[in-house]
């Protein structure tokens, strides 16, 4: 299961940080990043981080957004600077690991939460 907090409006140039928290039977992680799609447009990549520290931004995020994870939390952030109306979107946390029950892989999405930026 994963709960998502931190959407909202901001105005262009604001800020705002974005919280995914898993739970429920799960043994680890691989996997945890932030998803993007906004009206009439595909889903598209926002930040994936790995179980390392392994990165990895959409080009036109990069500089400005930065994601982050508290293992011991199994939760991971997104911290968004400098953001512009483009960024408008609904952002859905994405989780890949195994399972504690049967060691099966699993891949997980979120509800989703709303980021609107005004221009």
């Amino acid at each position: 299961r994963l709960v998502e907090s931190g959407g909202g409006l901001v105005q262009a140039g604001g800020a705002l940080r974005l919280s995914c928290a898993a739970s429920g039977g799960i043994y680890s992680i691989n996997e945890m990043g932030w998803y993007r799609q906004a009206p009439g447009n595909q889903r598209e990549l926002v930040a994936v981080l790995t179980s390392g520290t392994s990165t990895n931004y959409g080009d036109s995020v990069k500089g400005r957004f930065t994601i982050s994870r508290d293992n011991a939390k199994n939760t991971v952030y997104l911290q968004m600077n400098n953001l512009k109306a483009e960024d408008t979107a609904t952002y859905y946390c994405n989780v890949k690991g195994v399972t504690r029950t049967g060691k099966f892989e699993f891949e997980s999405w979120g509800q989703g939460t709303l980021v609107t930026v005004s221009s």
